[in-house]
């Protein structure tokens, strides 16, 4: 027998209806209904408009009542770039950082990432999966309904397959979407560095076993590299997506975080899904990217943390018309937050992007970035009912109050996930 749910009650309900992904102007467009309501079947959304409108329909009369009772709907969150899997914080590196360390300089004593592999590859399996298992419900309470997960913290082929198991397990057992990317090529592991013949021994190992060996198992959909200062170099990122690419992951980057490496411009050559951070961009990579259908996904939370001032140049990549999205980078180094919401505040606060344009960014340009943008990211008819409301007046309160978590039910495929007044998942 069909399940149905008419939710009723949304002062302001934001569908983002239309094509996407959003470029220009059309990113400031959120296709906002006033006293708005939502028809859903089966976990889809099957009317969408005012009140009058869809509890009018023959089929709502039958369908199990939501009365939202005033608050702001809109698409569930999109995070289309987390670490979801990692063994513990990085706290004591916090403290070096506020005393003036750098992140390279914490990197070379043997911090940074490698101290995230260390400790991943000592951690059960069950004990990474409770760690996610309470991430994924914060996630929930923010408003979040997908999100992207990276391996990266294993760094050999038996660790990177554990996390990229977990992240299918995880899926499996609880309702939020996960979308898995292996990201091997995080950076080298320490037993390959100090020689050029071991940095070819790790790549090697990445494009011969393990590329092969997940895509055969179908543990990824995407694969990522980290092109940067102390990472990857272009040349050595290129090899390994085009062997991704000869395996069916679609590349993914991340580019031009601490250093210019053209690495923004290697994914678009290579059809990349979305080039990330951004923040060292010239004009000739935002014209790149404003001329394709790779997403620039902009992580303003790792430069908060880090105490950095060169934020990623949103509004120039908006005017030239690139498609940009926003996402937490949520990991134990360099941007600890699973709050969408505090993304969307330091878009607004320091990328000096509208409201407007930054919920589009964290909603359907992000769905755009994870290709699922047919079935997430808008309300429209056909797509997922995945909802985050807000306990709000108006729409532009969600990143004014930053800090503060207005999100009380999160609705995923046409049920409640999260209720701020029985907090489950």
């Amino acid at each position: 027998m069909a399940n149905s749910l008419l939710i009723t009650g949304a002062s302001q309900l934001l569908t983002l209806r239309g094509r996407g992904p959003r470029r220009h102007a059309a990113l400031a467009n959120l296709g906002i209904v006033k006293d708005g309501a939502l028809l859903v079947l089966d976990g889809r959304l099957v009317a969408v408009g005012t009140r009058a409108k869809i509890e009018a329909l023959p089929e709502a009369a039958a369908a199990e009542k939501l009365d939202l009772r005033g608050r702001v709907v809109l698409p569930g969150f999109v995070d289309s770039h987390t670490h979801l899997i990692h063994a513990a914080s990085r706290a004591e590196e916090y403290e070096l950082k506020i005393a003036g360390a750098t992140y390279e300089e914490i990197a070379r004593k043997g911090g940074g990432i490698l101290n995230s592999v260390k400790k991943l590859r000592a951690a059960t399996s069950e004990a990474l999966k409770q760690r996610a298992r309470r991430a994924l419900t914060q996630f929930a309470a923010y408003g979040t309904t997908t999100i992207e997960a990276k391996s990266g913290y294993g760094l050999d082929v038996a660790s990177e397959l554990k996390i990229l198991r977990l992240h299918k397990e995880l899926a499996a057992e609880q309702p939020l979407d996960i979308v898995s990317t292996l990201l091997g090529a995080h950076v080298v592991p320490a037993q390959y560095r100090g020689s050029s013949s071991g940095v070819k021994r790790y790549l090697a190992l990445l494009t011969e076993k393990l590329i092969p060996e997940v895509a055969e198992e179908k543990l990824a959909e995407f694969c990522d590299v980290f092109c940067d200062r102390g990472a990857f170099t272009r040349e050595q990122a290129k090899q390994i997506l085009q062997a991704a690419r000869r395996h069916g992951l679609t590349p993914r980057v991340h580019a031009e975080q601490l250093t210019r490496t053209g690495a923004a411009q290697l994914g678009v050559q290579l059809g990349a899904a979305s080039c990330d951070h951004l923040e060292q961009v010239n004009s000739s990579d935002i014209a790149a990217l404003a001329n394709s259908r790779t997403v620039a996904t902009l992580l303003p939370g790792c430069d908060f943390h880090l105490g950095l001032k060169n934020y990623a140049p949103a509004r120039k990549l908006i005017d030239a018309g690139a498609i940009v999205a926003l996402a937490t980078d949520y990991n134990p180094g360099t941007s600890p937050t699973l709050s969408m919401p505090m993304i969307l505040s330091l878009a607004c606060s320091q990328l000096r992007m509208t409201p407007a344009e930054a919920i589009t960014a964290a909603t359907i340009n992000a769905a755009h970035a994870l290709r699922r943008d047919d079935r997430i990211g808008s309300l429209g008819v056909g797509k997922f009912a995945d909802l985050a409301v807000f306990e709000v007046a108006d729409y532009r309160e969600i990143p004014y109050y930053f800090g503060v978590n207005t999100c009380s039910m999160t609705i995923k495929r046409g049920v409640v996930v999260y209720d701020a007044n029985k907090a489950t998942i």
